[in-house]
C-alpha cells in the first residue's frame, strides 16, 4: 500500500452530512469546477449569515464550506441550496469534486475550453446510482493544458495535450490513454466506475485511488480490458505543471479583463461575497487557492472596491503565501487561534521563515496543508513550531 489502511469510511462532510466542530456544525458544498453565477453567490452569502456564522470558507478543492450551524440547521440549509440548483442529488452531494483550469477558454495557455466538461461530468456522475457509494475524498481534475490543476492529486483527471487530444491521469499521472476531447467525459466517467470497481475488488475502504494497490495500474488495465471505444493507448509521458495566475488583472483573449481576487485564509465574509456578486457580469469561478476570478469585465476598475472591502488583488501580497487551518475556536484540538496569528504576523511583517509559502497548523494533525513546498507553522504546548 502507498498509504496506511484505512480502518473506517470516509466521513467527509457534506451540505446535508455535517461536522460536528467546536463552534458548531461545519457543512460543505461541493461547487464543482469552482463555478458560481451571482444568484447562487448570493444563495450561499445569505445562508452564511442567516444560518452560520456569517461567513463562506473557500476550500482547496475550490468548494464552499459554512461553520457554526446550529442543531438541525442542515435541512434549512439542504432547502435552500437544492431550490438554487446547488444540491442536484442528495445521494451523490458528497462525491461531486471537481476542479477546472481557472478562467479556461478566456485566458492564453490552454489548448481549449474545459468549462463544458464540467457540467458533462457532474451530470454523469449524478446519474449513475453506483457512483454514490465513491468516498467523498475522490477527487477529478480538468485541465485545460496549462497543468495549473492537473498536480493537484485527482484521482481521475483529463488533460489536454493538444487541440484534439486528452489524456487521462490516474492519481495524478499520466496514464497513457488518449481520447478526443469530445470523448473525454465519458473515458473519466468510466476510469471513475474503474476506481471504485477496483476498490470493491480489493476489498478497501480507501478514500483515495492511490491508496489501491497499484491502484493507477490496476484501474488502467480494467479500462483497456473493457475496450473502451474512441480510446487509445499511448506511453504514458510526464504532465507539464504550470504556474497558477497570480492575483490582480488578468487581460482575457476577447479584449475584456478578468480580476483574480484573493480571499485572505479562504474566510470570505458575506458581505464580500455579496460585493463579488455585484461585481460580476457572468459566472464566477472559485479556485483551488482560496481565490475568486471574476471574469468579463470591461476594465479593473472594480478592483478598488474589492481591495477596500479586504480583498487582495496585489500579486505580491504575502497573503498569495500563507495558509491556515481552522485553529481555536473552531476546532477542539487546536492548541491556538492561527488564524489570528497569521494575520498578525502578516499586518506586522514578522512572518516565519522569511515570508516562504507556509501554513499555520493549530496542532500536528497539519488539516488543510496544500500540496508542494510549504514550511510548516505548527502550534505546540511551547508556541510554534517551524518546519
Amino acid at each position: 500500500m502507498s498509504s496506511p489502511i484505512r480502518d473506517r469510511a470516509d466521513a467527509c462532510p457534506g451540505a446535508l452530512q455535517t461536522h460536528a466542530a467546536a463552534d458548531g456544525a461545519l457543512a460543505r458544498v461541493r461547487v464543482p469546477g469552482g463555478l458560481l453565477t451571482a444568484a447562487r453567490l448570493r444563495v450561499l452569502a445569505a445562508a452564511a449569515r442567516d444560518l452560520g456564522d456569517g461567513a463562506l470558507e473557500l476550500t482547496s478543492r475550490g468548494n464552499v464550506q459554512l461553520r457554526g450551524l446550529g442543531p438541525g440547521a442542515e435541512v434549512a440549509l439542504g432547502d435552500r441550496l437544492a431550490a438554487a440548483g446547488l444540491l442536484p442529488s442528495a445521494t451523490h452531494e458528497r462525491v461531486r469534486n471537481v476542479l477546472a483550469s481557472t478562467l479556461s477558454g478566456r485566458t492564453a495557455g490552454g489548448f481549449l475550453d474545459v468549462t463544458p466538461w464540467v457540467a458533462a461530468l457532474d451530470a454523469g456522475l449524478c446519474a449513475d446510482p453506483a457512483l454514490a457509494d465513491l468516498p467523498g475524498r475522490y477527487l477529478a481534475t480538468l485541465d485545460d493544458g496549462r497543468g495549473d490543476v492537473s498536480g493537484l492529486g485527482g484521482d481521475v483527471g483529463l488533460v489536454a495535450l493538444d487541440p484534439g487530444t486528452v489524456a487521462l491521469t490516474l492519481a495524478g499521472a499520466d496514464s497513457g490513454l488518449r481520447a478526443a476531447p469530445g470523448d473525454a467525459v465519458d473515458l473519466a466517467l468510466a476510469a471513475t466506475r474503474a476506481f471504485l470497481a477496483e476498490r470493491t475488488a480489493q476489498g478497501s475502504s480507501a478514500w483515495r485511488l492511490a491508496e489501491l494497490d497499484d491502484g493507477p495500474a490496476r484501474v488502467a488495465a480494467r479500462l483497456t480490458a473493457e475496450g473502451m471505444s474512441r480510446a487509445r493507448v499511448f506511453r504514458a509521458v510526464s504532465i507539464s505543471r504550470a504556474k497558477v495566475l497570480s492575483a490582480g488583472a488578468v487581460g482575457q483573449l476577447d479584449g475584456r479583463t478578468a480580476l483574480v481576487v484573493v480571499v485572505p485564509l479562504g474566510r470570505l465574509t458575506a458581505g464580500q461575497a455579496e460585493l463579488l456578486a455585484a461585481t460580476s457580469t457572468g459566472p464566477l469561478q472559485v479556485t483551488p487557492w482560496r481565490a475568486v476570478a471574476v471574469p468579463d469585465l470591461p476594465d479593473a476598475s472594480a478592483a478598488t472596491a474589492l481591495a477596500a472591502a479586504g480583498l487582495v488583488l496585489e500579486p505580491d501580497s504575502p497573503w498569495l503565501r500563507v495558509t491556515a487551518c481552522a485553529g481555536r475556536p473552531g476546532c477542539a484540538k487546536a492548541l491556538a487561534d492561527v488564524r489570528a496569528d497569521a494575520a498578525h504576523a502578516v499586518a506586522g511583517g514578522t512572518l516565519p521563515a522569511g515570508g516562504a509559502r507556509q501554513h499555520w497548523a493549530g496542532c500536528a494533525r497539519r488539516c488543510g496543508r496544500p500540496r508542494g513546498e510549504v514550511v510548516d507553522v505548527v502550534a505546540t504546548p511551547a508556541g510554534y513550531a517551524i518546519g
